[in-house]
């Protein structure tokens, strides 16, 4: 039996268990393997009441044969009805005892099924039209059991398990409507049923309330070889939108064609040799033609001629072997510009086979490969940019790398060791703007950027701007000129992002103009607008590059002239936060080598009498805080003696602690006034280690610093919540930490 490859098995002992051959696990499906073993009844308990008859003739000693008995069997995860030849007969051991049964057996569905002319007929209707916007399905046998449905009938049924079900089960609610009475006197009396814009309440879903939707459809009669009625065809629509508008559908050709007319396609049908006959109203609508114009061949007129000889080529190739016809290719629309579409036809078939017409579509998707191009071209960015960001995260790397083992393995002066400390700073201060910048646009695509706007003089901001770029403009000998506005210019903006913006202009001017060059800031005005011009003479935006130069990781070619390029965030970074100020941005320039300008507009505020600009409140210095009791909580031992280094350099008492529970008993016995927590401890997050040492006396009143990677104001938000006074995102330096302990050292929660 094992080596057969003939489905059998055997059911054996007192609890019939399983034992089968590769062949039945087929027929098992996803009861396979699971059934090995099992007892016969607990594997086909759905079928058991039809087989339970038979398995004790045979364990009564009588052998039976069935031949294509139905079976509505549960073996994929849903129910379906299923035909089988088979024979079972006793099983004896070497006394002659009976001790369980033997089956041979083999699935005939696919044959059974294969006779029944409607079926073959729903078959190549679903090929056809398995894509319809209009809902279709077959229901066959007295309880009027699923064949077939397509896509648009499981949407307007929710999705629901439908093929092998009696269509009262699944679709209980159709019965007290009455429509399972319906099908009945259909296969009674062999006529159709018509629905014109019934109300019909359906579940959209097994678990859904009930709805009420609008319907166009027909029941039509299935009758087979012998005139008989063995299903039923259910055709139709859902009008539910449109009931007021759409006329009522009074026969089957009718209504496909109204269906054709709705869809967003261009419809057409043409006879066996090729010849259209008719369009739907979308093709003349967007052709701007008549069906005169479009008689027989006439639709060549709107094709491209470049692209026509090959659409007729494979048109009458379809033609002749009978294959459905598929391609793209632009089509002139009534305006007289050309848009790109993806056409299919499939032939329709008599009974025998022969291709009495064809259906065809035509998609637009001239926009969808526009936006193709544009995934595209977006992917290219990001690939650039990150091979750009690996070049910029490397550059600053290489020196902190050799900084670092030349402090480990040679003997140096006190000069030598301070000027590699400030290599490493430098590099570590550029690495940190990098990741600031990822973050700010990571916030700024997403829309977490909230402003604080306040009265601004834009003179103020733009000195601000340049005061922050005017070390690195020094470094390469530019002369930086600004030229204010003769009068103080006010507008409603946040000081900080303002000055982000200018310092990301003036910075790239900075960096993109060769040594010795002049940049020119300038502030002025127009009505309601302050206009802020940041001119240089370097090495200009070339005409390709302008139109996207503010799009986000767009650079232009990596050159020896721009060998300080950047990854293509910062004019990015500047679009946005002018827009989030109501502004526009632009830029000029004649060319490569020529320079550039680049113009920011932002909205002025109207001059009143007696508009000023407070000033921002500066908290007074308090007294240095000098050997006070601090403590790190840090799991990174590196990044831990490093911050505790720092502050015993300057003259305090530190103590270190690795995770969170180490960290609560040490706090107890050395009563730290600050403490420094990581927030990501193996035992405990930082946010709980806070919530904790507020709880203990010697800590409650002390002040938190929580020192983390995460710097998202969410993050900061969360922080403070948890107890932190203040939140450091890494890397810190030692002038921050140190100017925290000493404008706090004496101040108490």
């Amino acid at each position: 039996m094992l080596e057969s490859k003939f489905p059998m098995f055997l059911a054996c002992g007192p609890k019939l268990e399983f034992i089968y051959n590769d062949a039945y696990a087929e027929i098992l499906g996803a009861k396979h393997p699971s059934a090995l073993g099992k007892p016969f009844q607990d594997i086909w308990r759905e079928i058991w009441p039809q087989l339970s008859p038979v398995v004790d003739a045979a364990l009564a000693g009588k052998a039976t044969f069935f031949e294509n008995l139905p079976l509505e069997m549960r073996r994929k995860g849903y129910n379906e009805l299923t035909w089988f030849t088979f024979s079972y007969s006793p099983l004896r051991d070497e006394n002659g005892e009976i001790v369980g049964i033997f089956c041979a057996c083999t699935e005939t569905t696919n044959q059974v099924v294969g006779e029944n002319n409607h079926t073959r007929e729903l078959g190549r209707l679903k090929a056809v039209f398995q894509q319809a916007p209009g809902y279709i399905a077959v229901v066959s046998g007295k309880n009027h059991i699923f064949e077939l449905a397509n896509d648009a009938y499981y949407k307007l049924t929710g999705n629901r398990a439908l093929v092998g079900k009696p269509i009262g089960v699944a679709l209980p609610e159709l019965v007290s409507q009455g429509y399972v009475r319906v099908l009945d006197e259909i296969s009674a009396t062999g006529k159709p049923y018509v629905g014109q814009t019934e109300l019909v309440s359906l579940r959209r879903g097994s678990a859904s309330a009930l709805e009420e939707r609008y319907l166009d459809f027909i029941l039509q009669p299935i009758f087979d070889d012998s005139g008989n009625v063995s299903g039923v065809f259910i055709e139709g629509s859902d009008v539910t939108n449109a009931v007021n508008a759409v006329a009522v559908v009074r026969e089957s050709e009718a209504r496909l064609r109204q269906l054709a007319n709705n869809i967003p396609h261009l419809a057409w049908m043409a006879n066996e040799d090729g010849h259209i006959h008719w369009y739907n109203d979308r093709w003349f609508e967007f052709t701007g033609t008549t069906i005169e114009k479009m008689a027989g061949w006439g639709w060549q007129s709107v094709h491209d001629p470049e692209h026509l000889p090959n659409v007729m080529r494979t048109w009458k190739h379809s033609l002749a072997s009978g294959d459905p016809w598929e391609m793209n290719f632009p089509l002139r629309s009534s305006a007289g510009d050309f848009r790109m579409f993806a056409s299919r036809a499939v032939p329709l078939r008599d009974k025998v086979g022969k291709i009495v017409q064809w259906f065809g579509t035509n998609t637009d998707v001239t926009d969808t490969l526009a936006a193709q191009d544009q995934v595209e071209k977006a992917s290219q960015r990001k690939d650039e940019f990150l091979a750009m960001l690996a070049h910029e995260l490397r550059n600053p790397l290489a020196p902190i790398t050799s900084a670092a083992d030349l402090l480990t393995v040679a003997q140096l002066d006190t000069a030598k060791v301070r000027e590699t400390a400030r290599i490493i700073s430098r590099q570590v201060t550029h690495v940190t703007k990098l990741v600031d910048d990822l973050l700010d646009v990571s916030r700024v695509t997403r829309g977490l950027v909230n402003l604080r706007p306040e009265v601004i003089d834009i003179n103020q901001v733009v000195e601000e701007a340049i005061e922050q770029v005017q070390g690195l403009a020094d470094a390469k000998h530019h002369t930086l000129i600004f030229r204010p506005n003769n009068l103080p210019l006010y507008m409603r903006g946040d000081r900080t992002r303002l000055t982000q913006v200018f310092a990301n202009v003036l910075n790239n001017a900075v960096r993109y103009t060769p040594p010795n060059g002049m940049i020119t800031a300038q502030v002025s005005t127009k009505p309601g607008k302050a206009l802020i011009s940041i001119a240089d003479n370097g090495i200009g935006v070339v005409p390709t590059l302008a139109p996207h130069i503010f799009d986000l990781f767009t650079q232009g070619e990596r050159s020896s002239d721009r060998s300080q390029g950047g990854l293509g965030m910062g004019l990015a970074l500047v679009k946005s936060l002018v827009a989030l100020h109501h502004g526009n941005v632009f830029v000029q320039s004649d060319g490569a080598g020529r320079g550039s300008e680049f113009v920011i507009e932002l909205p002025q505020l109207a001059p009143q009498s007696g508009t000023s600009v407070e000033p921002s409140s500066i908290s007074p210095p308090l007294a240095a805080m000098q050997n006070w009791p601090l403590m790190v909580v840090e799991d990174n031992r590196d990044a831990a003696q490093m911050l505790s280094m720092l502050l015993e350099t300057a003259g305090h008492t530190v103590w270190v602690s690795h995770d969170g529970h180490d960290a609560l008993k040490l706090a107890q016995e050395k009563t730290p006034v600050m403490l420094f927590l990581d927030i990501g401890l193996p035992d405990m997050d930082g946010y709980e280690l806070a919530k904790r040492l507020r709880q203990l006396r010697e800590t409650a009143s002390s002040v938190l610093v929580a020192v983390t990677g995460y710097g998202q104001p969410e993050d900061k938000d969360q922080a403070l919540r948890a107890g932190f006074d203040h939140h450091l995102v890494k890397p810190v330096n030692l002038a921050t930490v140190l100017n925290l302990v000493e404008k706090l050292g004496n101040t108490s929660r």
